[in-house]
């Protein structure tokens, strides 16, 4: 039978991935708190990371916030199973010798410069906003004991 925080990690991971039925999370309890083993997909890993691991952070925010809830340190992993951990060796890569390579022929281009009063559109006010109430959420967040 599957916890409250194994519920809570396969559901957000399954509306994220392609093959939600092979979302899997394994939790095990250590001195450091409870650490849940997220296995997926290997093409799925990249949509559960996200760009600059952005979106494996996010699941790990909400985890915390699921822990101060719940009185528990929750740490989550990403297990690669690509290959079942196997190295990868690396691709043989064809390549041309050196005199061969031809240059390319120079291409002339018209390009006009832009001043920084043509670049200003006024996106300043909306970028000020949205760091204004960044901060106060994140504010809100420093509040929290975790």
């Amino acid at each position: 039978m599957a916890t409250i925080d194994q519920q809570f990690v396969e559901y957000i991971v399954k509306t994220l991935v392609n093959n939600p039925e092979k979302v899997a999370v394994e939790r095990k309890i250590d001195e450091k708190g409870v650490l849940l083993s997220l296995t997926v997909d290997p093409s799925d890993v990249g949509r559960v990371i996200g760009k600059r691991g952005v979106t494996a952070q996010a699941i790990r925010v909400l985890l915390r916030a699921l822990g101060t809830k719940q009185d528990a340190r929750y740490n989550l992993k990403i297990v690669n199973t690509d290959d079942e951990g196997a190295e990868q060796k690396p691709k043989k890569v064809e390549t041309q010798p050196v005199d061969k390579i031809e240059e390319p022929e120079a291409v002339e281009e018209d390009v006009e410069e832009e001043t920084d009063e043509e670049i200003d559109d006024g996106e300043d006010d909306e970028t000020s906003e949205l760091a204004e109430k960044t901060r106060a959420e994140l504010a809100d967040l420093d509040d929290l004991d975790i």
